[in-house]
């Protein structure tokens, strides 16, 4: 069997010599699958000695974080899901402290500090700010991970400079990094670090390593036989084990289902009957299908029986799924159907588009009118936000995988290549490939083996908008063979040709810095494009229009051969 991860914890927490607690601490460790999808959560907030509400900000603080974590989505990465929470936290905290008598005194309000990690598969992510600390044990030494966010006046006097609740903008310091099995992690309040040194609490540690819950209490009572006249508050926790797979442990779990046969019309297969063939290609066929219960048209997805000892073709297969799961109120996005009976083949269900792919609809309308781009372009967008607000790229966005239904609605399909943030955290023995989609619509930062952003998005989309209008592409041939940084820099837009439809200049503009090759110089939002599309953008609007050699320069040509014809007519008559 794989291991999963496993911790031991221990916490210990007193009022100490303060009249209250306003430390507040927890963890939660979930059952399977969020154990895996999202992983462990700690933390520790230390509410501020002169405010009367700061146990009141330190218990809304941890508490937020460990339940409301775990209730974002699981398509989103650790550091997202994290400032999500923590971000609306910290507006409700400061929003109190504004509406209370002292909104002018941040020693008073809603504040507290707050140090938490999330370890996710093989990786720890710590969030921080104020002057709790977390500590790494290692080697029989404790080394500090956090930074204490304390601004000193005086030898006496200090206050914090950052905190949860003291601004409106949340700037919380945060890192990830590998862990190992025995690892061990200890976060304590001021009120333990300012009077017990760091060999005491390793030795604790190490003596109640079968019982961190004693060992966080001797921590404590140390503190307070020191003199400590403040909370106090400390959680031990240690990395027991961490989850190991490897390729057949998961090539067996994705194929615990049998793949399905090559599939006829008028087949009655798994509940549905098989009306047609869709597409076939030598790594999955597509069917139209009739699903007996209901009477619904379904179009059923089976992988390819050549690619079945292929984990990672196997992954990407099942991932499909799962991502049209959690994508399904977008109106613009292919929609999974809900499987409400066992399945005994390995297969996808999805919703049937009546209707043609973007590919077609370019064939049947060569010349389309710029009003009808646009309504086309937006739709797209809006299916690929929908996309990017789950931090996920499509990555091989093509006309191909572009379908416009009979009503006009656009339908972005097939997440084979789809990158997922939250997935490419969990450890994994599989290789899986940075990009899997098609030449002529990558964007260029993939050809040089750099990790794709939303606007690599952006690029695909661009590429259908100018081949949309002018049926050919922004550089030709060119950049599926830019694999260098030199040779994209080279790279040369060609300018919209101009025609019968007299597309505005600003229109090129800003498709050419939608389609720049160098990812930081286009827009760094999708919106932003749509925008500039309906929009006269000043700075396009005050470019003058190329030459018409650089446009077009078959026309040019033409026009001089022309021109010199008819000079020597004229010579000669």
């Amino acid at each position: 069997m794989p291991s999963q991860l496993k911790v031991s914890v221990g916490q210990y927490s007193d009022k100490g010599r303060k009249k209250i607690n306003q430390d507040f601490y927890g963890v939660s460790i979930p059952e399977e699958p969020q154990l895996t999808s999202k992983g462990i959560a700690i933390a520790l907030a230390d509410g501020i000695s002169s405010s009367n509400v700061g146990h009141v900000a330190s218990q809304a603080t941890v508490t937020g974080f460990l339940d409301d974590y775990f209730c974002t989505s699981e398509a989103w990465s650790v550091k997202k899901s994290a400032h999500q929470v923590l971000s609306a936290t910290n507006s409700w905290l400061y929003s109190q402290t504004q509406q209370g008598r002292y909104r002018f005194d941040k020693d008073k309000g809603y504040v507290c500090t707050l140090s938490a990690m999330i370890i996710k598969s093989t990786t720890a992510h710590f969030f921080h700010l104020g002057d709790s600390r977390i500590y790494r044990l290692r080697e029989n030494s404790l080394e500090k991970l956090t930074n204490d966010h304390r601004l000193w006046i005086s030898e006496e006097k200090s206050y914090l400079s950052r905190a949860m609740g003291i601004n409106a903008r949340l700037e919380i310091d945060y890192d990830s990094f590998q862990v190992d099995r025995g690892e061990i992690f200890l976060f304590v309040t001021d009120g333990i670090y300012e009077f017990v040194n760091s060999k005491f609490m390793v030795k604790a540690i190490e003596e109640h390593a079968d019982n961190l819950d004693v060992a966080a209490k001797i921590i404590a009572d140390k503190a307070y036989e020191q003199g400590s006249d403040d909370n106090l508050t400390v959680q031990i926790l240690r990395v027991d084990d961490l989850p190991t797979q490897n390729v057949d442990e998961i090539y067996q779990q994705l194929t615990e289902l049998p793949f399905p046969p090559i599939l006829e019309a008028r087949m009655e297969f798994d509940g549905y009957r098989i009306i047609r063939e869709v597409y076939a290609s030598s790594r999955s066929h597509v069917y139209l299908a009739l699903d007996i219960e209901t009477g619904t048209k379904v179009i059923m997805k089976t992988p390819s029986i050549d690619l079945q000892g292929d984990p990672a073709y196997l992954e990407r297969f099942l991932m499909e799924e799962w991502i049209a799961r959690r994508i399904n109120n977008s109106a613009h996005v292919l929609k999974p159907c809900p499987q409400t009976r066992q399945r005994n083949f390995l297969y996808i269900i999805t919703e049937f588009i009546d209707g043609q792919t973007l590919t077609q609809w370019m064939r049947d309308n060569p010349k389309p009118d710029l009003e009808t781009v646009r309504g086309i372009v937006e739709q797209i967008a809006k299916g690929l936000r929908a996309f990017h607000r789950l931090e996920m790229i499509h990555q091989d966005l093509r006309p191909e995988n572009i379908m416009i239904d009979n009503t006009g609605t656009i339908k972005i399909i097939d997440f084979g290549s789809t990158k997922v943030a939250g997935i490419v955290e969990i450890t994994s023995p599989i290789e899986r490939a940075n990009f899997l989609g098609t030449m002529q619509y990558t964007a260029p930062e993939y050809m040089l083996g750099e990790v794709g952003k939303p606007n690599a998005d952006l690029f695909s989309l661009a590429v259908i908008t100018y081949q949309m209008l002018t049926g050919k592409q922004p550089y030709g041939a060119q950049v599926a063979k830019a694999t260098t940084r030199s040779a994209q820099n080279k790279l040369k837009y060609i300018p919209l040709p101009h025609d019968d439809r007299h597309i505005p200049l600003w229109i090129d503009g800003a498709l050419k810095k939608a389609l720049h090759p160098n990812p930081f110089k286009r827009y760094s939002e999708i919106t932003e494009f749509i925008f500039d599309l309906r929009h006269p953008n000043k700075v396009f609007h005050s470019e003058t229009r190329p030459p018409l050699l650089e446009r077009d320069p078959v026309v040019f040509w033409k026009g001089v051969s022309f021109i010199l014809l008819m000079i020597i007519v004229i010579l000669l008559y």
